[in-house]
């Protein structure tokens, strides 16, 4: 059963939203939550369900290319739920590293890469050219079409976070891709409630003005979804 405590945001009456955090390769994990929330919908309906991906699919994990494939053809979840699939900062520098920016694929092995490609059946060492065309048809234009940014209720879904004192109109996409600092620290009130990715914690975090997610699936940890719904936030893990 999910422990709800009070949020620091609220939804519209009906409204559930359960916000994935980074899955980094980890596809038989995320099939694993993808079931604890199919199975949360059949304890507890609800009239508008809605699955949000915070991003941070690929990179450093055994099966990225099965965690795009899952997100690609629709997770296995009841007829109803809505999917969003917003893009993290390993999303960005694959896609440019696929579209032959150098300097990204450097930083795109680098960072966690080389599963990747190797997931796909490519070799991390072999012509770059190559890569693009190693992938199933779809992938790439799935990466492309990745949001930056959903927002319900009083709260803001983005990958790493938003720099404070910068409307929520004016963010910069690499700040939502990539912020830590100033982000994190800061007290202040951001405009909503921003539920975000990015860093590693070792349990979610809520505070008045976030919610972090990212609980490390990749480096050992729990894959993770905040429930949010009405004025309430509860955890599921696997």
């Amino acid at each position: 059963m999910i422990e709800f405590s009070p949020a620091p945001g609220t939804l519209p009456p009906g409204r559930r939203i359960y916000a994935v955090g980074d899955v980094h390769g980890c596809a038989g994990q995320l099939a694993r939550l993808h079931a604890a929330i199919a199975e949360d919908l059949g304890r507890r309906p609800v009239a508008a369900p809605l699955v949000l991906h915070i991003g941070d699919y690929v990179d450093r994990g055994p099966d990225s290319a099965g965690v795009l494939a899952c997100l690609l053809a629709g997770p296995d979840l009841p007829d109803g739920v809505d999917v969003v699939n917003l893009m993290g900062n390993h999303e960005r520098t694959m896609l440019d590293a696929l579209e032959g920016d150098r300097a990204a694929g450097t930083d795109w092995l680098f960072q966690g890469g080389r599963p990747t490609l190797e997931s796909y059946g490519l070799d991390p060492d072999g012509a770059r050219e190559g890569w693009m065309a190693g992938l199933p048809a779809g992938h790439a234009a799935f990466l492309r079409g990745l949001a930056l940014r959903h927002a319900e209720g009083g709260y803001l879904f983005v990958h790493a976070g938003i720099r404070p004192g910068v409307t929520l109109a004016d963010q910069a996409p690499e700040d939502l891709l990539r912020i830590r600092q100033p982000f994190l620290y800061t007290e202040q009130d951001l405009g909503a409630v921003v539920v975000h990715g990015h860093t590693p914690v070792k349990a979610p975090v809520v505070r008045a003005n976030r919610i972090a997610i990212d609980t490390g699936a990749v480096f050992g940890g729990r894959l993770t979804a905040a429930v949010l719904e009405g004025e309430t936030v509860g955890f599921l893990a696997v």
